[in-house]
């Protein structure tokens, strides 16, 4: 379509122009162009019905090693611009004092002693808290540790963590929504020579990126620039229209690179956008920047679900799995959101259960049961969403059963795999190679497997442990993966690696808790520990030849790694650790 544009445009035959490095381009006539010249043209033009692709052995880009990120080097450097190096004349900086307790709103505030404060130039009530504007950061802060406020705690969350959980594990033990049955689960129970039972917690998780929520909004009634890190655009444009009445198509968003997000900025209801939406309408036209610190990112939401998941199944006089039950207890990520309809079905929520259904095993009579636990405390998905859950509990008591069984834990599972999954199979054998697995060992380091499916892409991982004054410590992890087509084979490692880190900071460190009363403890890094350098394991990623579809490579590291490492660490303590993190202060 692009060539036919060129074409017309030209007025030569389409069959003397080459497009070759992004360049449309006519030699004989020496004309040339961008794509984005002529993308409009093009998208006016009718859509081909029958298209002949590029042969893959032509291919010079897809698959090719040694291409790397454009934007590698100027971050390498410090010299990418993030939204927090944003700066515009006359530009106000604003923070907000939230409630301290999820659900809590405004009662009451005195702004004096704020406003006394050097460089604050007003405050103002907003729906969310209440705004402190200033000349700059540092003033704005100060002015909002001044203010005096009272908060109307009659909605509010003022249980413990404990106490949530309590519920949660109560709801975990009744009858729940099923959302994948095959068999009757309960008679192949009850005809088991053996039945095994497990609950597992999972904490409410940080999203802990390295640059806190920001925003910078500059606006006049005719028109309205915002720039963000913002991962759904979309949102941003009819939230900043509404608030400041400005014509939809007079919103410009520029969207930054984030100093890390992992689902943060993605919240369905444009919930900072909103709120600096609301600084912005406050205090009229102008320019304003909304700078979140740490302990906001920490202790104001958005987190992944605490959740908690309980598993029983039974095994025959062979060792063979005869009923598989998993019930998930956890709030919902797309409940009263605009997700709602494409995500929940049948009065399941898909994210909350992914990775628990559609196993790859033959499992003949299995339940998948949800339980959807609604408090005011805010959840949002988290780099892998349920799979960050679901594949721990799913593969942990997996291989504990073919402990059980007496058999091997990567030969068990090849055995159980279906006809069907080849491409599981295929990186699990794969990785079983890579480790020159031979069984978990009994040596100073033990191995642990994992296999897990999340984004249409195929991950098998084995990881290597060592015994450290009574934890796990993680030295090697192997990685086999079926994204389909590899297109950056470079940038696929990365992200694998990230994800793996990403994962294992999470199985052994990270938890977000409530103390009795409701208010958040874990504020800042010193309290909310997470992975360093001296944890970061080798890691040795293989990419499968492919001709399927590419598909994710973003998270998929993520989900089977804490199986991975408690599957090794359990042949140390003959015990699963049944609560992350495993390593807890």
């Amino acid at each position: 379509m692009l060539v036919e544009a060129a074409a017309r445009l030209w007025s030569v035959p389409a069959g003397e122009i080459t497009v070759t490095a992004g360049v449309v381009r006519h030699a004989a006539s020496g004309m040339s162009s961008g794509f984005g010249a002529i993308a409009e043209r093009a998208a006016g033009l009718e859509m081909p019905q029958n298209v002949t692709l590029k042969d893959p052995a032509d291919f010079t880009l897809i698959g090719a090693e040694g291409i790397t990120r454009l934007d590698a080097v100027e971050k390498a450097r410090g010299l990418a611009t993030f939204t927090i190096d944003v700066m515009r004349d006359e530009m106000q900086v604003v923070a907000v004092l939230h409630p301290p307790k999820f659900g809590a709103k405004v009662a009451s505030f005195d702004p004096v002693e704020a406003l006394d404060v050097s460089g604050v130039l007003a405050v103002r009530e907003i729906p969310s808290g209440i705004a402190v504007y200033a000349v700059d950061t540092y003033s704005a802060l100060r002015g909002r540790e001044a203010l005096v406020a009272a908060w109307d705690e009659s909605a509010a969350e003022t249980r413990s963590s404990e106490e949530i959980e309590a519920e949660f594990i109560a709801a975990a033990r009744a009858p729940a929504t099923v959302s994948e049955e095959t068999g009757d689960v309960e008679a192949a129970l009850s005809e088991s020579a053996q039945t095994f039972e497990a609950e597992y917690v999972f904490p409410y998780l940080a999203h802990a990126a390295m640059e806190p929520l920001d925003g910078v909004v500059e606006w006049t009634p005719e028109r309205a620039e915002i720039w963000s890190a913002i991962q759904i655009p979309t949102v941003a444009g009819p939230v900043f229209s509404a608030a400041l009445g400005v014509a939809e198509d007079a919103v410009s968003v520029h969207t930054m690179y984030a100093g890390g997000s992992f689902g943060r900025r993605a919240t369905a209801s444009g919930q900072f956008e909103a709120e600096l939406a609301a600084v912005a309408a406050a205090g009229g036209p102008g320019a304003y920047k909304l700078q979140w610190t740490r302990e906001d990112d920490m202790t104001q939401g958005y987190y992944r679900p605490l959740t908690v998941h309980r598993l029983r199944a039974g095994l025959d006089t062979d060792g063979n799995i005869t009923g598989w039950d998993n019930t998930i207890v956890n709030q919902s990520i797309a409940f009263g959101t605009i997700f709602e309809q494409t995500v929940m079905n049948d009065g399941v929520d898909r994210m909350a259960v992914e990775g628990s259904v559609d196993l790859p095993y033959g499992l003949p009579r299995r339940r998948v049961s949800w339980a959807q636990m609604i408090n005011p405390v805010p959840v949002l998905w988290w780099r892998a969403v349920g799979h960050t859950h679901t594949a721990y509990a799913t593969e942990t008591f997996l291989d504990e059963l073919l402990a059980a069984a007496g058999r091997d834990a990567v030969q068990g599972r090849l055995e159980l795999i279906t006809p069907d999954r080849a491409r599981d199979r295929a990186v699990l054998e794969r990785v079983a190679d890579m480790a020159a697995w031979s069984g978990p060992g009994n040596g100073d380091r033990r191995l642990g497997v994992a296999l897990h499916k999340s984004f249409g892409s195929y991950v098998a991982q084995i990881a290597e442990v060592e015994n450290r004054d009574g934890a796990p410590h993680v030295t090697r992890v192997w990685c086999a993966v079926d994204c389909g087509v590899a297109v950056t084979p470079d940038i696929i490692r990365a992200q694998i690696e990230g994800g793996i880190g990403f994962g294992l900071s999470a199985a052994l460190y990270e938890q977000l808790t409530l103390e009795p009363g409701g208010t958040v403890r874990e504020r800042n890094y010193d309290s909310y520990r997470v992975l360093g350098l001296e944890d970061m394991p080798q890691i040795i990623v293989d990419i499968r030849p492919s001709t399927d579809i590419p598909t994710g490579v973003g998270e998929i590291g993520t989900p089977p790694i804490a199986p991975a490492v408690a599957n090794a660490w359990r042949s140390f303590t003959g015990e699963t650790p049944r609560r992350l993190p495993m390593i807890r202060a």
